[in-house]
């Protein structure tokens, strides 16, 4: 449909629902909205200093079957990883995404990780990704999609690990839409994990794996202060 045709329309569906002459006054008050209001009700528990946002997500993230480790810096990142895969007796060629930040790890320190980069494909069983933020107050990680975060990591494999900076965790939803909207870009997705994927349709009882990954790991890099 041409910008013409489709603004004729337009005009045509306000003269009918006699708009006209209200179009400029109540798109003022959408935006004046917009601007002016307020907060809803944050949670007290996501009133937290840095150390206690990051306790606070390792708790609840934990509560719903992730499993969390802390490391000091980015450099100690492979290590874990390959930490956690010995430990769970899983495979250690891994997809990883091309995201700056983890290109920042020191890679060749765990020469036992067999590594490639992308999108994931039907046959990886493990990926690592970044998140864009942490939510202390559910243990949710906030997932934008990007060319450095392809969608299909956070969702094809068995095994997620997530890659968490003291520095990308917030406190609140509203504080991670916050930030996203600091950005000045919004992506075309964005997801909100709370643990692996489960269901309970099947007799109420619980499977996890159901529609994603059935194992979330958590990596949170950095100081508690």
């Amino acid at each position: 449909m041409s910008k013409t045709s489709r603004e004729t329309i337009l005009t045509r569906l306000r003269g009918a629902v006699q708009r006209d002459g209200e179009e400029a006054s109540a798109r003022a008050t959408v935006e004046a909205r917009l601007q002016t209001h307020g907060r809803g009700t944050i949670p007290a528990r996501g009133k937290l200093e840095r150390k206690g946002l990051m306790e606070l997500f390792a708790a609840q993230a934990t509560a719903v079957d992730a499993t969390v480790a802390r490391v000091a810096a980015l450099d100690d990142v492979p290590a874990a990883v390959a930490d956690y895969l010995r430990g769970e007796n899983l495979p250690t060629s891994l997809r990883l995404a091309p995201d700056p930040k983890l290109d920042a790890c020191s890679w060749d320190k765990a020469p036992m990780l067999e590594i490639a980069w992308g999108k994931a494909e039907t046959e990886d069983m493990v990926t690592v990704t970044g998140a864009f933020a942490g939510i202390a107050e559910t243990g949710t990680l906030m997932l934008a999609s990007g060319p450095e975060s392809p969608t299909t990591l956070n969702f094809l494999p068995d095994t997620h690990i997530v890659v968490l900076r003291a520095n990308e965790m917030v406190g609140a939803y509203e504080d991670a839409w916050d930030r996203l909207r600091a950005t000045g870009r919004m992506p075309r997705t964005v997801n909100f994990v709370t643990g692996p994927s489960r269901s309970g349709d099947i007799e109420q009882t619980l499977h996890l794996g159901a529609h994603g990954p059935r194992r979330l790991h958590v990596i949170l890099v950095g100081d508690d202060g």
